[in-house]
């Protein structure tokens, strides 16, 4: 899914976010706004992923989650 569009959906995605990843809390996922690599980032930090990790995990999220 496109940058733009993660943060233009963000505010529907908050929820499905949450329930994927349940150790981010209501903070960060407000902190994260929408923004690709803050939320990549934020699951890195949490999770002890590798970067590209994360981002397959997320990709695979957005796929899932249109």
């Amino acid at each position: 899914m496109d940058a733009d569009v993660i943060k233009g959906k963000w505010n529907q995605l908050k929820g499905s976010v949450k329930r994927e990843w349940g150790d981010l809390t209501d903070d960060e996922i407000t902190q994260i706004d929408g923004d690709a690599d803050k939320l990549s980032g934020k699951l890195q930090e949490r999770y002890g992923w590798a970067k590209t990790d994360a981002e397959e995990k997320m990709n695979d999220f957005f796929r899932r989650n249109p």
